[in-house]
């Protein structure tokens, strides 16, 4: 069987890799994603990474505030896509767009189902700990990531990588991954795998709460939230009642003896030795308020007596 038309639906920079490897080989008839939205300090409307590909190499790109209408639902039914792919569209569809296609929808997700489900995968495969997550491709059904499995790929989490390095090692894998499951639709080789409900995750947003550090946790549990939160949002703690945002962390061998989760231990020459529920972390790189990021040991040099061992962070 043959594949001649596909629509794309996607958001970030996350699905570009995906779309422009289905334009290479596939017919792209549509690429649907994310109204304009105010970005920027100055709350200009910003174009979606998608939507910028798509205007650069000429795909008719749609941009429906809401999916699930009537209206554009009939659109897309007009269309008659054979597939329909998703990957980070940032909307849920409804079972009417799922029974469009003639091959179904198909979606690609950053992790090793049925292990993470939600919208922050990646984040929260790093703040879990785990050491190994990948990505998987389904077609997709009326729950939030629940449909059959058809590939996997998988990619190691080594111990001091950041969501920003994996994100970019996944989107890749993604791209690839997409294709040879194109592949077997039209070769009649494809199968699909029931996930199994017990051994999933959810990955929930990220947000002000879930972002803070918890200084009685574990060294290993604080080190792995700021990796998995590095480049955004960003994992933050207060010191004087002033907010920081903490970049970079390394585990350290330290006494921590007498000293509560939070509390200064020591200043080296490269960071800010603090105590945790079990262990001791390095902050090495921070953003204070209002100021850039920058090694703490920039931050040290003006501010030694703020940083006594007196106080703690919370």
């Amino acid at each position: 069987m043959q594949i001649n038309n596909i629509i794309f639906m996607g958001t970030p920079d996350f699905a570009v890799p995906c779309l422009d490897k289905l334009h290479q080989n596939y017919n792209v008839t549509a690429v649907i994603t994310q109204p304009d939205r105010p970005k920027g300090r100055g709350q200009h409307l910003a174009k979606s990474p998608v939507k910028v590909y798509a205007e650069e190499h000429n795909l008719p790109v749609y941009q429906p505030e809401k999916i699930k209408t009537a209206e554009f639902t009939e659109k897309l039914r007009q269309m008659q896509p054979d597939l329909i792919i998703v990957v980070a569209f940032g909307q849920i569809l409804s079972q009417e767009i799922l029974d469009i296609p003639k091959f179904g929808c198909i979606n690609v997700h950053a992790s090793l189902l049925p292990r993470w489900r939600g919208a922050a995968p990646i984040h929260w495969s790093i703040i879990g700990g785990d050491t190994e997550t990948g990505v998987t491709t389904m077609y997709m059904d009326a729950g939030l990531d629940t449909g059959d499995m058809i590939l996997k790929a998988k990619t190691v989490i080594t111990p001091e990588m950041t969501t920003a390095q994996l994100h970019d090692a996944l989107m890749m894998q993604g791209a690839d991954l997409l294709i040879e499951t194109i592949q077997s639709i039209e070769n009649g080789t494809v199968s699909r795998e029931k996930q199994d409900d017990s051994l999933s995750c959810y990955a929930k947003m990220l947000n002000n709460d879930n972002c803070r550090i918890d200084w009685k946790k574990s060294a290993q549990e604080v080190h792995n939230l700021v990796r998995g939160l590095n480049s955004w949002p960003i994992a933050y703690t207060t010191l004087n009642g002033k907010k920081f945002k903490i970049w970079q962390t390394k585990i350290v061998d330290a006494d921590t003896t007498g000293k509560t989760p939070g509390q200064i231990i020591d200043l080296t020459k490269k960071g800010i030795i603090v105590a945790t529920g079990n262990g001791a972390i390095e902050l090495l790189q921070i953003q204070p308020p209002n100021k850039a990021k920058m090694p703490a040991s920039s931050y040290i040099n003006g501010h030694r007596q703020e940083l006594s061992s007196d106080v703690s962070f919370i």
